[in-house]
């Protein structure tokens, strides 16, 4: 037992240090953009301070794609594919209102598409890491190839990746393409705009002309979220 709980103590610090390395957030030109997909535990966190249930809590679940929109009983932020997600798990079953104002809450708010594209796919820090080149544009957030994404095939992940864990692309940004979509800010009535594709698409969806507009009620075990940020004073 000893032993046992040893390792597991080990498994849980390792995995720690690996998520510090995570930056919250890169400062670009003009924004800044969180490095990862907002978590699990940090909207737990946000709920909890309000008080607030989602519409997937209140409305008997949320969807998953089997041959049509299927509503899945117990599928939430929580549960994403109706087992406990983990902390540091994307989050997902969120609405377009609801990511919007988790990121106000925050002294954020939803990128554009505009500001999106930049940070996903043009390359604008000062000193690059990975062999990227300042002010590149790429194909894919990840460099000119698809490897490395939590996609359809070809990856070690069956549904979502928990953040830190795939490729490091364009601008330091984690997950910029595969995982699951983003919202954001822009809206066309009742419809608002995701980018970068999920694990359940492939390479093609997570490309700039990708963009997908969704009911901006919607929410599904492959669409989550991060925040962008104004320049401070």
């Amino acid at each position: 037992m000893r032993l046992f709980m040893m390792s597991a103590l080990l498994m849980m610090a390792i995995c720690a240090a690996g998520h510090a390395q995570v930056p919250d957030r890169v400062e670009l030109d003009g924004f800044a953009i969180d490095a990862h997909e907002v978590t699990i535990a940090a909207f737990e966190r946000h709920v909890a301070a309000r008080n607030l249930r989602t519409a997937a809590e209140r409305e008997g679940g949320g969807f998953e794609f089997a041959g049509g929109w299927t509503r899945r009983p117990g599928w939430t932020f929580r549960r994403p594919s109706g087992q406990a997600g983990a902390p540091n798990d994307p989050v997902s079953h969120v609405s377009w209102a609801e990511a919007r104002e988790y990121c106000t809450a925050i002294g954020g708010r939803l990128p554009s598409a505009a500001e999106w594209r930049r940070a996903a796919y043009t390359e604008m820090r000062e000193m690059p890491t990975d062999g990227f080149e300042r002010g590149r544009t790429y194909a894919y957030p990840v460099g000119n190839a698809p490897a490395g994404m939590n996609l359809s095939s070809g990856d070690r992940w069956e549904r979502q990746s928990q953040i830190g864990l795939t490729r490091r692309g364009v601008n330091g940004l984690y997950d910029m393409g595969g995982n699951v979509w983003e919202w954001l800010a822009d809206r066309r009535g009742t419809e608002a705009l995701t980018a970068g594709g999920s694990w359940w698409y492939g390479p093609s969806q997570t490309q700039s002309e990708s963009m997908q507009w969704k009911a901006a009620d919607f929410y599904a075990v492959y669409v989550g979220f991060r925040c962008a940020y104004d320049p401070g004073p």
